[in-house]
């Protein structure tokens, strides 16, 4: 029988101890068949939080129609190895045993009339603190790049008092400074 290294019987105890304390931790595996123990406070703390996004991109998507955009749901996503925008991944809800769609980047595409037959067809990526990833940058930069969108917002929760306000920041001046304005502004090859 071969020997088992200190640490990883360390770490296998500490998790069969977690799973043996059904008041503060769930216990269950993952999709690739490894031992999972999660506090229960953070399991509350996480769906509060997706309850809360959710809540606030409603409220983003209806400031945005009250402005007199057309918004709709941003099913794609980009591929960035592949150099292209491809479907977005559904998601299993496992609760409501159906596939989520809505997990593209950014979470919404706006489109406003301008006039003489031209459009302002823009992304809003919907974030209650207004930061993005490093990945989520190069897609906003890739998307620009390419022409799919003119701009891309990204709509934050403000607090006023006790009422939470909506703050949208261009994507190109927020990160001027960390991507070089060539890289942002669209290629003009056809």
């Amino acid at each position: 029988m071969e020997r088992v290294k200190k640490e990883i019987k360390d770490r296998v105890m500490k998790e069969i101890n977690k799973a043996g304390d059904p008041d503060n931790y769930e216990t269950s595996w993952d999709e690739k068949g490894r031992f999972i123990s999660k506090k229960k406070s953070e399991i509350k703390k996480g769906k509060s939080s997706k309850s809360r996004g959710a809540k606030f991109e409603l409220k983003v998507r209806q400031d945005l129609e009250n402005k007199g955009r057309i918004v709709d749901k941003w099913t794609n996503n980009v591929d960035l190895e592949g150099d292209k925008v491809v479907p977005a991944k559904r998601k299993y809800n496992p609760f409501k045993k159906v596939l989520v769609i809505g997990t593209g980047f950014p979470d919404f595409i706006s489109i406003k009339y301008l006039h003489d037959e031209e459009y302002s067809v823009m992304g809003v990526e919907v974030k209650i603190n207004g930061i993005l990833s490093k990945i989520e940058k190069e897609k906003c930069v890739w998307y620009l790049k390419n022409k799919i969108f003119s701009q891309i917002w990204i709509a934050k929760a403000v607090k006023i008092g006790r009422k939470i306000e909506i703050e949208y920041d261009d994507f190109s001046e927020k990160y001027a400074h960390k991507f070089s304005q060539k890289e942002i502004k669209p290629s003009t090859e056809e």
